[in-house]
């Protein structure tokens, strides 16, 4: 990751996450399952345990591990405890906040609660009672509301009703605007974005305090992109608002700056703000023009202004460092070198805004015709497709691969893929492996690992039916779900195991990924051909 203020990076090695300095030594060795950004001089980190604090020098300073904590702001980081406060599964969640030496300064006590700003919080004590408190845990003020959100420029959102509309009263409770809007979201240096449509729809607005419309609500969507600047969002399709907007810039007092030409855009920082249109990226200053003296570059993605003046470039899932003349510093390889004379090169597909796809082609067989075969079957398996150029997609796709296994002649490349429809709860996400024999192009089946005739879909299935019953990890695998593996169910291999996997929904909740049963080859010796060529490709 970036290095933060404090000189330190989140890095990770082999899928742990520690931290290091600007001489690449580690602070933190890798040992956690995740670290968050530093704030206030600490970050949360997740191990087995849980979720912990440590200061920067790696230093644990929370007594025991929570089920959650957010980041340190204003001297208080947001904690739950649930049951009976050990932090195991079931019960009621109960919120409280910690101060930088990890203590529980407010013990966990709320049923809902929300960060510190300006030295006060607003937590759901119970139902219809909502408090303001101090840093303290002091209560200031109550609220006998049935909603009641976070504090912004001294007014709240309040609903009386749960399926009622919003309004906003002050901090002593007293209704300021009273509940007209299906949305309201905080109020900041006077002005806060509100939603009037009904049934679920959009037409956002944006009000001052007395509740006069400083844009009307109009719109598809609207965004506070700070320094006193919102993003107006159109919406592409009005018949199907979901699919998304294409923004104008606006002052703070409603005046459009720009038309409707981006597709995304960042905050404003330091008077910049990152924007992409149909085909490229690029700064624009706060009159919605293209900054001078800064770059363009092609694709949608986001800019920045890193210390020392570099440009870091995120532009189509891609990172590069860029010179204010657009030349290349730094870019991420291309290539992946394996054993000379072979390589993994990528390439990228992107015919339409919404469709963007890594794809692997092999370089160095011998064959050649071999080669051009199997870069065609990786391309078709990528999802390299036509795709009109033009049109307005109903969904976004991305893909991408790895190079998951690799070891003489077996070359094993993850190829994975994102699918969103537009207005979806959720996308779906794909997996697949390219098991390629590297002298003759072939791709491995499941049934090439085994002996000809032997009842490999009996053995694999028997055994990863003991594990789904005796492993208490596989808990979430549906009852009755799990019938045995396919002939050609997914597969992928490492150097001891083979690894049978099923996709989302097929035996467990999308939550659940793509279950994956391990199987060590010793446990299924009798049947692996190893005189095959599958097995003698990485185990001659």
């Amino acid at each position: 990751m970036d290095f933060q203020p404090n000189g330190l990076a989140v890095v990770s090695e082999r899928g742990k996450y520690g931290l290091i300095d600007s001489t690449a030594q580690y602070v933190v060795k890798p040992t956690y399952d995740s670290i968050g950004p530093f704030s206030e001089r600490r970050a949360t980190v997740i191990d087995g345990e849980g979720f912990k604090l440590i200061d920067e020098e790696g230093k644990v300073v929370t007594k025991r591990a929570y089920p959650f904590i957010a980041a340190m702001q204003e001297g208080r980081a947001l904690f739950y405890v649930t049951g009976d406060g050990s932090g195991g599964a079931g019960g009621e969640s109960k919120y409280g906040y910690l101060d930088a030496a990890g203590n529980a300064i407010i013990p966990a006590q709320f049923a809902e609660a929300n960060d510190f700003h300006d030295g006060k919080a607003v937590v759901k004590v119970k139902d219809r009672e909502y408090a303001l408190i101090g840093k303290d845990g002091r209560t200031i003020e109550t609220f006998a509301h049935a909603y009641v959100g976070p504090l912004g420029d001294g007014m709240l959102a309040f609903q009386d009703d749960p399926a009622g509309k919003y309004g906003y009263i002050n901090e002593r409770g007293d209704i300021v605007l009273q509940p007209a809007y299906t949305s309201a979201f905080p109020f900041r240096n006077g002005r806060a974005i509100v939603n009037t449509a009904e049934d679920y729809q959009s037409r956002y607005g944006v009000i001052d305090k007395r509740g006069k419309a400083i844009v009307q609500p109009d719109y598809n969507d609207i965004r506070d992109l700070g320094e006193d600047r919102l993003a107006l969002g159109r919406a592409v399709n009005p018949e199907q608002p979901y699919i998304g907007s294409r923004y104008a810039i606006a002052d703070w007092n409603g005046k459009r700056l720009t038309d409707f030409v981006y597709h995304d855009l960042s905050d404003f920082k330091n008077g910049l703000a990152s924007v992409t249109d149909a085909t490229q990226t690029y700064f624009i200053d706060r009159s919605g023009k293209p900054a001078e003296g800064f770059p363009r570059v092609d694709g949608s993605g986001t800019l920045s202004v890193e210390e020392g003046g570099l440009i870091k470039a995120f532009i189509d899932q891609r990172l590069s460092y860029l010179a204010r003349d657009g030349r290349i510093v730094w870019k991420q390889n291309t290539v992946i070198p394996l054993q000379p004379p072979y390589a993994v090169k990528e390439l990228k597909f992107k015919p339409n805004h919404d469709y963007l796809v890594y794809y692997p082609q092999i370089d160095g067989m011998t064959d050649e015709a071999a080669q051009r075969k199997v870069n065609e079957e990786l391309k078709t398996m990528s999802q390299v497709k036509p795709i009109p150029g033009n049109e307005q997609l109903e969904y976004t796709y991305s893909g991408d691969f790895d190079v998951s296994f690799y070891k003489q002649q077996l070359l094993q490349l993850e190829l994975t893929g994102y699918n969103f429809p537009f207005g979806a709860a959720h996308g779906m996400p794909t997996k697949t492996y390219a098991i390629i024999h590297l002298t003759d192009g072939r791709l491995f089946e499941l049934k090439d690992l085994f002996k000809p005739g032997s009842d490999y879909v009996k053995v694999l299935s028997d055994i990863i039916a003991k594990q789904i019953k005796e492993d208490p990890q596989y808990d979430y695998v549906f009852p009755g779900a799990y019938k045995g593996i396919q002939p050609d169910q997914p597969f992928f291999v490492t150097d001891n195991a083979l690894h049978v996997y099923f996709q989302p929904y097929d035996i467990g909740p999308y939550a659940a990924g793509f279950p994956t049963f391990t199987i060590p080859f010793t446990q299924v010796g009798s049947i692996l051909d190893t005189e095959g060529e599958f097995w003698q490709s990485f185990h001659k």
